[in-house]
């Protein structure tokens, strides 16, 4: 499971998903990639279910690149506690996402296996996503 290292803070506000990516949002390393269009907070365990989707399909050829990662904390109340007393502890870890991101990058497969792959994967996220492929700075086609 992805959790950081370290953290500066222990706990964080809730905060907001508006607007679309900013950053993170071409297809940089791979030649495929799966984009989120709606934003969601993505857990490392949806994360690793996603990973291993993709690494069961492939079987193992090709090369994978993960571009999110969980950093923010997600804080939990004890079960059966009262109100108040604070906040809770942290209890998980997700990746704030917006629309518009790369969640993952494929290379070194066909296209078509990329495609399934990248399905699958899609089916562990809690939120709709498409495949995308790489498109070249310059031209601005696609590059297969």
């Amino acid at each position: 499971m992805l959790t950081p290292k370290r953290v500066k803070y222990r706990k964080q506000f809730r905060g907001r998903m508006k607007g679309k990516a900013q950053r993170g949002n071409v297809v940089t390393f791979g030649d495929y990639g799966l984009q989120a269009l709606e934003p969601a907070w993505v857990t490392s365990r949806q994360i690793e279910a996603a990973r291993r989707a993709i690494m069961r399909h492939i079987k193992r050829r090709g090369r994978v690149w993960i571009r999110i990662f969980p950093d923010k904390p997600v804080t939990k109340r004890a079960a059966e506690s009262r109100m108040g007393k604070g906040k809770g502890s942290v209890d998980h870890y997700v990746a704030v996402v917006k629309p518009g991101r790369i969640l993952f990058e494929m290379a070194g497969t066909d296209e078509e296996t990329a495609r399934e792959a990248l399905r699958l994967a899609a089916f562990k996220m809690p939120l709709k996503a498409k495949f995308i492929k790489r498109i070249d700075p310059i031209s601005g086609e696609e590059v297969s």
